[in-house]
């Protein structure tokens, strides 16, 4: 048994690693085509981003191996794989769920990893990309990267999701860790200015975390950061 979950964990290692390359590759590609020369003068902060990343893969890799080898092997989990088996309305639900659920233990672990001691430990690894870039994605120090790598899989034990579905929250959550830490914005302004947009964190509002740090703590919406009265809304370097 061991072994099965070491080979799943490792097995999810590389998958979360060559996600992370190949995501923020294709973005960090993009922003040289978009901005050129705005990573000339950050490469050795690149390095490190990517460093700090690999080993985050590998923190990552182990939660999602176990919790991948007990639904192969054992069916353990929520996940279903019959388009029948939950009516077709609970798809996007779930995915809205997920994110949801995702988003409310980032936002309140973010809080918690601002606490004076404990950024000095470990938070302040991310903070340490001035400004953040596509490689910054998963950027963090192993203490904030374990506090991520549980989310998921967690709650494929307690939420039922298919698992197309899953994939999707792991697109979304792939694609928004990566393009909010851009330096740019990549969605279009009607968006991101729209009534919905409000709602929503892209790198525009994402970049004023980095510029303020106590503000803007979400990580796909708005919602705990209006509730919590900590939403200081877009960065001037991003209005139109």
């Amino acid at each position: 048994m061991l072994i099965a979950v070491a080979l799943s964990a490792l097995a999810m290692t590389a998958i979360v690693a060559l996600r992370y390359l190949a995501t923020s590759g294709f973005f960090a590609w993009l922003t040289g085509r978009v901005r050129p020369g705005y990573h000339a003068p950050l490469k050795p902060q690149i390095g490190r981003e990517i460093r700090w990343s690999l080993a985050s893969a590998a923190i990552y890799g182990i939660p999602a191996g176990i919790a991948a080898w007990a639904w192969r092997e054992h069916g353990w989990t929520q996940i279903y794989s019959g388009w029948t088996d939950y009516p077709l309305w609970y798809l996007p639900l779930s995915v809205l769920l997920y994110l949801f659920a995702h988003d409310t233990w980032f936002y309140w672990t973010h809080r918690l990893m601002h606490r004076p001691r404990i950024f000095r430990v470990a938070h302040a690894v991310h903070h340490a990309s001035r400004p953040p870039t596509a490689w910054a994605a998963m950027s963090f120090h192993p203490i904030e990267a374990l506090s991520g790598a549980v989310v998921i899989p967690a709650l494929v034990f307690l939420v039922p999701i298919h698992v197309a579905m899953l994939g999707c929250v792991l697109l979304v959550m792939t694609v928004m860790g990566v393009t909010n830490h851009m330096g740019w914005e990549v969605f279009p302004g009607r968006l991101v200015h729209s009534r919905a947009g409000n709602w929503l964190i892209t790198a525009s509002h994402h970049q004023l975390h980095h510029e303020r740090y106590a503000c803007n703590y979400g990580l796909y919406f708005r919602f705990w950061d209006r509730l919590c009265k900590t939403d200081r809304g877009l960065s001037a370097a991003f209005r139109r």
